[in-house]
């Protein structure tokens, strides 16, 4: 199965996702994403269980100044979902670099969550040269010190797969242990709209599989080698934003990035969870929009639209 979709247009969260989508061709596949605003591109990278849907309030409130660029991994949101493919945190890696390199994005700035930190940080190393600025939210992007009980029940082999693609257990779960603040009906129907089959939840599975028990699990090696980079990223101006009740990638995860970059902006939300920007979108923007403002990018180190390959942009 190459794409399992679902309509969008007429459910009720459509309102909280105000977007027009672009689909970028890798191979066979659709590769989603948004592309709102102008100016200095933002490229928000999400993890697992979400999609693009959570940084709509980011994006609503940095459109007005900022290109705003939001992608949905292979497997997620609204991006294909194959049933036979490298669900692995070299591909998604790979996959990032191909959008960045196919808009001719220049001078961006990464803002990641969860698995989205990898995945983000493995591509700024890989093109250095094309990312000015970095922030981060609640992510890890070295072997993990710890692995929660909860997620860790989740890779036993049959109870895993009934749990996560049968039940939707994993996403499900999410929407209440993630967050501090109660999320609202339709904010919780849109975080898990994309994943609402068996084979649509591929992807939420073979995130969990992915997560390196030991040294002989293939990503452990992908992660020792992106934190080894991070010291070299550490000239660039970088804010970390932390809910400090997160349970997954605790307040530990954060001082293990503050070993690499002490002069990071960092900022502790005592009252907010895994899901921080849900916990607190009317303080995270403001905070986001004053860094960008603090350290801006000169007008020749990013691209607009105009310049990306007329195939990567096709509205759906």
């Amino acid at each position: 199965m190459r794409h399992s979709p679902f309509g969008i247009r007429h459910l009720p969260w459509r309102s909280l996702y105000p977007f027009e989508s672009h689909h970028l061709p890798l191979g066979s596949l659709r590769y989603h994403y948004l592309d709102e605003g102008a100016g200095q591109p933002l490229l928000f990278v999400h993890g697992n269980p979400t999609w693009s849907f959570y940084w709509r309030n980011l994006i609503l409130g940095l459109r007005d100044q900022y290109r705003c660029i939001a992608v949905d991994h292979i497997g997620c949101g609204l991006s294909d979902k194959p049933q036979d493919y490298p669900y692995t945190l070299a591909q998604h890696i790979e996959n990032l670099v191909t959008l960045v390199e196919r808009l001719d994005l220049k001078g961006v700035t990464l803002l990641a969550h969860d698995w989205g930190g990898a995945i983000g940080l493995g591509t700024v190393l890989k093109l250095p040269e094309r990312f000015s600025r970095i922030v981060l939210f609640n992510t890890g992007a070295f072997p993990p010190p710890f692995v929660p009980l909860r997620i860790a029940a989740c890779r036993i082999p049959l109870f895993g797969t009934l749990a996560i693609r049968g039940c939707n257990a994993f996403a499900r779960a999410a929407l209440t242990m993630a967050v501090e603040k109660p999320l609202a009906k339709d904010v919780q129907a849109g975080l898990i709209a994309p994943y609402d089959s068996w084979a649509n939840r591929i992807a939420t599975q073979r995130f969990v599989q992915d997560i390196p028990m030991s040294k002989r699990h293939p990503t452990w090696q992908v992660l020792e080698q992106i934190e080894a980079g991070l010291p070299s990223l550490g000239s660039r101006p970088i804010q970390l934003i932390w809910g400090m009740k997160d349970w997954c990638f605790r307040p530990e995860c954060l001082d293990r990035f503050l070993t690499h970059w002490p002069q990071a902006d960092v900022h502790r939300l005592k009252d907010c969870g895994h899901y921080v920007v849900e916990d607190a979108p009317e303080r995270i923007v403001p905070l986001v929009r004053e860094f960008l403002s603090r350290f801006p990018t000169t007008p020749r180190s990013h691209a607009l639209r105009g310049n990306a390959s007329p195939d990567a942009l096709r509205p759906e």
